[in-house]
């Protein structure tokens, strides 16, 4: 379900702005269906786009159900080919380290990215390290700055993997630092212990810490 909020100064000043719910669908597929609405958004800055956005979404969803359809019937080829060619360059990686507090543990992760397909690969190779993977929460947020013809918008998304508010919490992070092309990963590792409002200062140094040991940190 796609749900839409116009702003007073759409669509002149400020663009729509939009929620994707559809428990149904995998993060990979959002991010890509994101990308897909920003692009619409991109190549009709200053216009009426509700309409191209309801289109796009019913015919990525078409897609999808039709993709569904073929995976279940056509046999898999996918393990005769080179799985080299399969892999997606990574950009690096910069771990931050440990932050610890009653027997709960945070560490960021950090990287540059210019597009949600990098996005998509960091996250996907942070997950192969089996102690990420099995953190109980994985929260993430980037900011993308992307350059048109008719101007420079930023790409931002985030996730709370499960923690209440933290990806908002991350997101605003990275908007006060005014980080552009920035991904930002806090793993958590709950320690039985409740730690209150207190988590997200130890989210936030982690994230903070680990863009800055990437030498991302813009301020």
């Amino acid at each position: 379900m796609l749900h839409v909020t116009m702003p007073p100064e759409y669509p002149t000043l400020s663009p729509l702005k939009y929620e994707l719910s559809a428990p149904w669908m995998d993060r990979r597929a959002k991010a890509n269906l994101r990308n897909l609405l920003d692009d619409v958004y991109l190549e009709n800055i200053g216009e009426v786009i509700i309409y191209q956005l309801v289109e796009k979404v019913r015919d990525f969803v078409r897609k999808a159900k039709s993709t569904e359809t073929r995976k279940k019937t056509v046999t898999p080829v996918i393990k005769s080919l080179d799985k080299t060619k399969l892999k997606i360059n990574c950009p690096e990686i910069t771990h931050g380290e440990v932050i610890v507090d009653r027997k709960s543990s945070f560490q960021g992760h950090a990287a540059e990215v210019h597009s949600v397909e990098d996005v998509n690969a960091v996250i996907t190779k942070l997950k192969e390290n089996k102690k990420i993977l099995n953190a109980t929460h994985n929260m993430y947020t980037y900011r993308i700055e992307r350059k048109t013809a008719k101007g420079t918008t930023i790409l931002q998304d985030c996730d709370n993997d499960g923690e209440a508010h933290a990806g908002g919490r991350l997101l605003h992070l990275l908007q006060v630092l005014d980080q552009k092309n920035t991904l930002v990963v806090v793993s958590r590792w709950y320690g039985g212990i409740q730690l209150g409002p207190h988590r997200f200062r130890h989210i936030n140094n982690a994230a903070r810490q680990a863009i800055q040991q990437a030498g991302l940190l813009q301020k």
